[in-house]
């Protein structure tokens, strides 16, 4: 019998790849959503890639609740935990590192209670960076993110925060079930469907001509089915058990992004402005004008990278360049009609 595999929140972008993907190498795949509602939306956009010939099925849970989660992991070999509350009220810590580690801590406790194997959780890069981007250089998994520092934006304190109360969740349990977990980078590439976008939206941005300049800020470009890759070999390598795996991509500016777009699209990349902002103007709209812009200023011009080498060595990993992710998301967002 081909083996079971939980994804949360098979709405959202990377997880919505992950249900694809695992359908397309012959696993049966239970995702959950908040609602039954949203059924029928991932059936459709999972239906654009691989037909799921009646080996897709729902769980309604939600991270913010105990409910559904026991259900949800009953006769489950795999677990890949995708769900993320990305997009939550910036100016508002707890709505986003509430969710996030309480709802990684309802995912393994329901899951180490129903046996399952492995779970494989998505974290970020920007968990294991240095905390004030006051340093450059490369780091690896062996380095995390102080969530303690006050500059912390709170995107990166809930996924610090969140993969630190699972691996300490570990540290307690006994008994069979691994955890692995996967650090991406900015996540780019083709969606399947035009809601939910997640970082896509950026290029969307650019592309409509919504972005007069870009800032001086760099981007580790992964693309989203290289993403789902690493997930599925850090659940089935041996190897990978109990271990962290950076999955960034290669470090481009978004200068070169803008240019990328503007020289690979022709017609369709027209409104793209390649101008590059000066940090000092992005630093005085975040403070007199547009306050969510105030998470990016530590960044700019900053050069911090990570090393893949474990993921290369260990899981085999090979990341396509960050061209090819951005003009295929590029052209996947203008042929699902989103600019």
């Amino acid at each position: 019998m081909p083996e079971l595999v939980l994804v949360t929140g098979g709405s959202g972008y990377i997880a919505g790849w992950c249900v694809a993907e695992l359908l397309r190498r012959g696993y049966h795949v239970r995702t959950t959503v908040r609602s039954p509602e949203r059924e029928k939306s991932v059936t459709e956009a999972v239906s654009t890639a691989v037909d799921p010939a009646g080996r897709l099925s729902f769980a309604v849970a939600d991270l913010t609740a105990d409910e559904g989660w026991e259900a949800a992991l009953k006769g489950v070999d795999h677990v890949l935990h995708v769900a993320s509350p990305l997009g939550a009220a910036s100016d508002d810590p707890a709505a986003l590192i509430g969710p996030a580690r309480d709802g990684a801590l309802r995912v393994l406790r329901a899951a180490t209670a129903a046996g399952v194997r492995r779970v494989v959780m998505t974290s970020a890069a920007n968990a294991a960076s240095p905390s004030s981007y006051a340093t450059e250089g490369v780091t690896d998994e062996t380095l995390w993110t102080d969530p303690d520092d006050p500059t912390l934006i709170p995107y990166r304190r809930s996924k610090t925060l969140a993969e630190r109360a699972a691996w300490d969740f570990m540290e307690t349990y006994d008994g069979p079930t691994e955890l692995t977990t996967v650090l991406p980078g900015a996540v780019f590439g083709p969606i399947l469907t035009s809601e939910n976008l997640g970082s896509v939206g950026i290029v969307a941005r650019m592309l409509s001509g919504g972005m007069s300049g870009v800032p001086r800020i760099g981007l580790e470009v992964v693309d989203v089915r290289d993403l789902v890759d690493v997930h599925i070999r850090a659940m089935t390598s041996p190897a990978a058990a109990g271990q962290r795996f950076l999955a960034t991509g290669e470090f481009v500016w978004m200068a070169d992004m803008a240019r990328t777009l503007r020289d690979g699209l022709g017609e369709d990349g027209r409104r793209v402005s390649t101008r590059q902002v000066p940090d000092f103007a992005v630093r005085l709209v975040a403070r007199f004008r547009d306050p969510s812009l105030r998470e990016i200023t530590p960044a700019l011009g900053r050069r911090n990278r990570h090393s893949t080498e474990k993921a290369r060595t260990v899981l085999g990993w090979e990341p396509r360049p960050a061209r090819e992710a951005v003009l295929d998301c590029a052209r996947s967002l203008i042929a699902h009609g989103v600019v």
